[in-house]
């Protein structure tokens, strides 16, 4: 299946709270999406492997994500080498994407900025023809490279160079953030047995809503999210920019 646009993360969640309403906002303009977790995150302090995988799969039923992988690299210590490009190279052409979102260049989480590097040079590998990759089904993969990436913002701030107004979707957006359950902040995770941590209070929901809120006040919108470049924007026409 060709997507339009497929986000990276090197989490599951990542792109749930990085970017989702931009997805959810040309799904509405019917464009293909679909998000590619790295890691199974079993580092993390709360919940298991499969309870996240469990979770990734609500997350994209509430999203109708047309498609969702698990790369299955490790979480914490996968690494910006030729393995994991191939990787990565390989979901790209298998989904030919114009657009490719990842993770923010630098940020709190090591794995972000290093998940961030890797995708962003898989993406011009992909497009390298004496880079041989195959295909589920044993043929060799065509090359192909995306005509634009961008990296969401996450827990750090970057001065966005472009932002997307996700006013209506904000509500949905809110919804695949809490298909997490074992992740983040609900009533019912008031009673469970597991630790705190710096993503499970309510005071991070709020953070993330104020995010948005900041970025979809700067553009005249309420909600919004931020991207930064790694080349400038071109457009045909100025109108295209309003």
């Amino acid at each position: 299946m060709k997507l339009d646009i497929l986000a990276f993360a090197s989490h599951p969640d990542d792109a749930e709270l990085g970017c989702v309403g931009t997805l959810l906002a040309h799904k509405a303009q019917g464009k293909k999406i679909g998000i590619i977790d790295l890691t199974r995150g079993e580092l993390g302090t709360r919940g298991t492997p499969e309870t996240r995988a469990q979770e990734a799969a609500a997350a994209a039923a509430v999203l109708q994500l047309d498609a969702r992988e698990n790369l299955g690299m490790a979480d914490g210590f996968f690494r910006n080498d030729e393995e994991h490009q191939r990787k990565v190279i390989q979901a790209i052409r298998k989904y030919q994407p114009e657009i490719v979102l990842m993770n923010a260049v630098q940020d709190r989480h090591p794995d972000h900025g290093r998940g961030s590097q890797l995708v962003s040079e898989s993406c011009f590998f992909s497009g390298l023809r004496q880079i041989k990759t195959l295909a589920a089904d044993g043929e060799e993969q065509q090359p192909w490279r995306p005509k634009a990436v961008y990296h969401y913002i996450q827990d750090r701030f970057i001065t966005p160079d472009l932002i997307v107004d996700i006013t209506p979707y904000w509500e949905q957006k809110v919804e695949a953030i809490r298909a997490f359950k074992s992740q983040f902040f609900t009533p019912a995770s008031e009673n469970t047995s597991e630790p705190a941590t710096y993503i499970s209070s309510p005071e991070f929901m709020r953070f993330i809503e104020a995010r948005a809120l900041e970025f979809g006040h700067a553009i005249g919108a309420v909600y919004g999210e931020g991207f930064t470049k790694e080349r400038y924007i071109g457009v045909k026409n100025l109108f295209d920019l309003m």
